[in-house]
């Protein structure tokens, strides 16, 4: 069982399988010309389906494949279907741009439920946030896996005077479809260019779908990050990940590995332990594992806390989002 000095049961395990992604958003990547780590640098299929049988062996029940962009490493097909030898829940985040060239891989693992980032339903608008032409694939690729039946989540980040116009828009799009949007407040990571002025906060979200439509709040999972509602007579449902404002810390049930196999306790956190080196070396693994957790923050990585207004980005040490894996 892997559990903290705050007595937080951790049984989800995020892996990171590459830092490359086909997409440019600003939050996430800092610059078009960004350099990715060699090909050598990142766990291999081999490392990552050993590294994770252990961390099951400890607890872990479910794990989420991230990136970059995940479908863009040549052997994910190969990963995927190794992991879902596994006990676990497996799922994973995508931009959503090569979904279709995996579907029959997402069936053969068993995987049920998939998470597409998607900032905005205007093509022109995608354009300049991931400097892609790739909106209608992404649409399209929406499409197929819910009419494969697949559970679909939709990853907003929302940034002031940017996107928050389209806050109604996206809710609207669960009324005839099973798509479930999650809000996400704009977190500050290494050169994201994050402002607290860009923070359209949970209860201005409210606020706003409150304006509109009649909706209620659902029951929360445990261990749930996002707080979940649903317009009465809608399909879908939508829901705000409040990091900035409402953190959810107390009941983390997270850790995560990088695609060079540093384990982080917490997406803020800014120390690492090398997990990938000491598997190579042949040396044991559970007591990083475990000294990993012992240290783990309260809250946020220990980096901040209390109003947002007050958080300097500048003072907190940390990857770009690319690098610490979705």
């Amino acid at each position: 069982m892997l559990q903290d000095s705050f007595n937080r049961i951790h049984d989800y395990l995020r892996i990171s399988l590459t830092d490359v992604c086909n997409f440019r958003c600003q939050y996430c990547i800092p610059n078009e010309e960004a350099q990715f780590m060699p090909s050598s640098h990142l766990m291999q299929l081999n490392e990552i389906e050993s590294i994770a049988t252990q961390f099951v062996n400890l607890g872990i029940k479910k794990i989420r494949l991230t990136g970059g962009e995940p479908l863009a490493r040549k052997d994910a097909a190969d990963i995927i279907l190794a992991l879902s030898k596994l006990p676990v829940k497996l799922t994973l985040t995508t931009n959503g741009s090569r979904i279709h060239q995996f579907i029959d891989v997402f069936k053969a693992a068993k995987i049920r439920s998939i998470n597409v980032s998607l900032d905005t339903l205007d093509a022109a608008k995608f354009n300049q946030i991931t400097k892609r032409d790739l909106f209608t694939q992404v649409l399209n690729n929406i499409k197929l896996l819910i009419n494969e039946g697949f559970h679909v989540k939709l990853n907003m980040v929302v940034m002031r005077s940017f996107n928050d116009n389209e806050i109604l828009n996206f809710i609207d799009w669960t009324k005839n479809l099973p798509i479930h949007v999650r809000f996400i407040e704009f977190m500050p990571f290494t050169g994201n260019q994050w402002d607290n002025e860009k923070v359209f906060t949970f209860q201005e979200i409210l606020t706003l779908a409150s304006s509109k439509y009649q909706y209620a709040k659902l029951r929360e999972e445990p261990n749930e990050t996002a707080k979940s509602f649903q317009v009465n007579g809608y399909q879908g449902t939508f829901a705000v990940i409040s990091t900035m404002t409402a953190p959810f810390c107390n009941t983390c049930n997270r850790l995560r590995l990088t695609a060079d196999g540093k384990m982080k306790n917490c997406l803020f956190s800014n120390g690492e332990i090398d997990i990938l080196n000491a598997h190579r070396n042949g040396a044991n693994i559970l007591p990083l594992i475990q000294q990993s957790l012992a240290n783990k923050a309260l809250a946020l990585g220990g980096q901040f806390e209390g109003d947002y207004h007050q958080v300097d980005p500048h003072a907190i040490t940390n990857r770009s989002m690319i690098k610490i894996g979705g």
